[in-house]
């Protein structure tokens, strides 16, 4: 759809000044659809090879985009990681520079996000700042799940970046329904004493009911998304929609449950000792053998169907929304990306949850479908800090100097293409993984690596092996290299 529009908004942007940018480029889309997705490990994704779980939707947008198999993200919870793909930023450069997280009150200041990242420029205010209407639904900086999703408040968002702003509020674990704490073995319809918000247990609870799911979260944010496509269909959007899916609790109509009976789900392949050679501060915070859920096997199972049930759920949402943008002709001059923050630990090496460097928590699924670009498979190493740049040269923007991703668009043109020759995560010490071999490299000395390429469930860390040391050694100074050209280094 060609509109008037678009002749204002090109007039906009030649007289919005752009400090310490780079040149524009011709633009490839006039509209940008964001999604994002929480918790979410892109081996579960149908188009990521699972051949289990339904994710229709987002199976479809990956044939009609680019699929990135080896995306990662740099902060491995969710506060780091949004706030470093939002403003394209390392995050232990804000730690260095004695710059953490913002708080709550802090952030709804709307500069308060230039602060926190030395005068840089985040996304959405980029967009915005060009002319752009820029619009928030639900989580995308962060926000305490559940606790900010039941009191419908904004967390640590960042003003500056919006036009407008949305909150999607949900009941989470207290929606009524068949309740389980699954590492306590509780199974309950009562509505009292629930694992919630700052609980210790929260994270092994599921919830599954009767009901069509509008009373959630994401579908809320999924039905405000699709009135703003309608309302600014004649304009120039970022709109840039958070799904708390599938983050604890893993709350979702029973029909959801259904397809995922847990008697057939299957446990990640363990190997005995798998713990032994990795180092302290390179495990999970959650270790079966360290936690009640290590007595309940069968309620491991009932994990991976609530997680699978939570991941159909938002699939479901994000086709609602999808489906929107076709009814409306725009996805003729839309770009849209899909991914998530970062990954997560169901039962592999007995980690659960997510903060720490190994591959089911680095990897995230990453889809970039555009109306005039081949669709794909590429196998090149991008970061969650790319798509800033990679969306700013699309819609014909300059890139601003603050920024520290590359442009994903000649991997959009030819997926053989390579922009960086690794990616970067941090948590502890650093991530260092590129196509052969993943290198971790923590705060007090201690080393993993990985080959990839013959051990992708990373159970024999290679670091010690007198064998490898020429490798240890070649990735110890490519890393260091890595840093202090990101200003990170010691």
């Amino acid at each position: 759809m060609i509109r008037n529009a678009v002749v204002i908004g090109m007039f906009l942007l030649s007289i919005v000044p752009r400090v310490g940018c780079a040149e524009e480029t011709t633009p490839v889309v006039q509209n940008v659809l964001f999604i994002i997705a929480d918790d979410l490990r892109a081996n579960v994704l149908g188009c990521y090879g699972d051949q289990f779980c339904k994710t229709p939707n987002i199976d479809a947008l990956a044939k009609r985009g680019m699929l990135f198999h080896r995306a990662y993200c740099q902060g491995t919870s969710c506060a780091p990681s949004r706030q470093s793909l939002m403003f394209s930023r390392y995050p232990e450069q804000r730690a260095r520079k004695g710059i953490a997280a913002e708080k709550g009150a802090s952030a709804e200041n709307g500069s308060a996000g230039n602060a926190v990242n030395g005068n840089a420029v985040n996304m959405g205010q980029h967009f915005r700042e060009n002319g752009w209407y820029s619009a928030r639904v639900g989580k995308i900086y962060h926000m305490r799940v559940p606790g900010d999703i039941i009191a419908g408040t904004n967390g640590l968002d960042v003003a500056s970046s919006w036009t407008e702003r949305f909150n999607s509020p949900g009941l989470e674990a207290h929606t009524p329904g068949d309740y389980a704490c699954l590492n306590l073995n509780v199974f309950t319809d009562s509505l009292a004493n629930r694992q919630s918000t700052k609980m210790p247990h929260r994270m092994f609870v599921t919830v599954q009911y009767d009901g069509d799911g509008s009373d959630q979260a994401d579908y809320k944010a999924a039905s405000k998304a699709i009135d703003l496509l309608e309302k600014h269909a004649s304009e120039r959007f970022f709109l840039a929609v958070g799904l708390v899916r599938p983050h604890y609790p893993m709350v979702a109509p029973r029909q959801y449950f259904d397809p995922y009976p847990w008697q057939q789900m299957l446990l990640p392949p363990q190997q005995t000792g798998d713990l032994d050679d990795i180092p302290k501060l390179g495990l999970a915070g959650t270790i079966s053998s360290r936690n009640p859920i290590g007595k309940y096997p069968d309620n491991q199972k009932r994990m991976w169907s609530g997680y699978y049930a939570a991941v159909s759920f938002m699939d479901a949402q994000v086709g609602r929304i999808l489906d929107q943008l076709d009814r409306l002709g725009l996805r003729e001059n839309t770009a849209v990306v899909f991914t998530s923050d970062h990954g997560y630990h169901l039962g592999d090496h007995q980690f659960w949850q997510k903060s720490n460097l190994h591959e089911q928590v680095l990897r995230v699924p990453l889809v970039i479908s555009t109306p005039t670009l081949p669709a794909g498979e590429s196998d090149s190493v991008v970061e969650l800090v790319d798509l800033f740049p990679t969306l700013a040269e699309l819609a014909g923007l300059p890139t601003p100097e603050s920024v520290q991703g590359k442009s994903l668009v000649p991997i959009l043109k030819d997926p053989a293409a390579e922009v960086k020759s690794h990616a970067l995560s941090f948590h502890q010490g650093h991530s260092l993984r590129n196509s052969a071999w993943h290198y971790m490299r923590y705060r007090d000395g201690s080393r993993e690596l990985y080959d990839m390429k013959h051990d992708e469930g990373q159970f024999d860390n290679l670091a010690n092996y007198g064998d490898y040391q020429n490798i240890v050694l070649q990735l110890d100074r490519e890393l260091d290299q890595s840093l202090r050209e990101k200003g990170l280094a010691d």
